[in-house]
């Protein structure tokens, strides 16, 4: 069988609940790209693995990747940044049709370069970043930065729609990418893996002590 019908067969299993594929199809309409449903779901078993009480995301559109991290811990309390008004007010809107209390979720609107240096450190169970791709290696490092010993950094998108196996492709983005997961899966630091399913998720944990 080829690896393809393998992938698609790996997607095809992956039932997302009825709220988050209501805020797919908002994010769609938006523009905002959200995760896939197979990165999703593995966003959520992480959360659920880790037993996440605080969790921060990076990216907020309608308000799927969020829904996946909190599916996965749902006791948790959920940090989302963006800079979208209309981004922000579909999540909302997301999360409570799918009956978060709004106290589990806050919502800061601005630019993640302003917003992440204010956050505090060694604070969350999760961190998911998923904006400002051109931005990627310090977000990453905030990502490290915020996240608890024991604690998961969540990165998607990182395979660039292939082109990070390509070496052909060598613009900026590309190679920090490329950079960024052959420097984590060799890193002593921290666990490290590269989930290859769709659009790529590079999860790194930090060790508990």
């Amino acid at each position: 069988m080829s690896s393809s019908a393998v992938a698609r067969f790996a997607r095809e299993q992956v039932v997302e609940p009825d709220a988050i594929a209501r805020a797919r199809q908002t994010a769609l309409e938006l523009g905002a790209a959200p995760i896939s449903p197979s990165v999703g779901a593995q966003c959520a078993v992480i959360a659920a693995a880790t037993g996440a009480r605080s969790m921060i995301e990076i990216g907020t559109g309608a308000g799927v990747s969020g829904l996946w991290l909190l599916h996965g811990a749902p006791d948790a309390v959920l940090t989302t940044i963006d800079k979208e008004p209309e981004h922000l007010a579909a999540a909302r809107e997301s999360f409570a049709a799918a009956r978060v209390p709004s106290s589990r979720v806050r919502a800061i609107r601005g630019r993640a370069a302003d917003v992440l240096p204010r956050m505090n450190e060694a604070a969350y169970d999760v961190v998911l970043i998923d904006a400002d791709q051109d931005q990627i290696i310090d977000y990453v490092a905030h990502g490290l930065r915020l996240a608890r010993p024991g604690g998961t950094v969540l990165v998607p998108r990182v395979l660039a729609g292939g082109r990070v196996a390509d070496p052909v492709a060598r613009d900026a983005h590309t190679s920090d990418l490329r950079s960024l997961i052959s420097e984590t899966l060799g890193s002593s630091s921290v666990f490290a893996s590269l989930n290859t399913a769709d659009e790529g998720l590079l999860q790194i944990t930090l060790p508990r002590s």
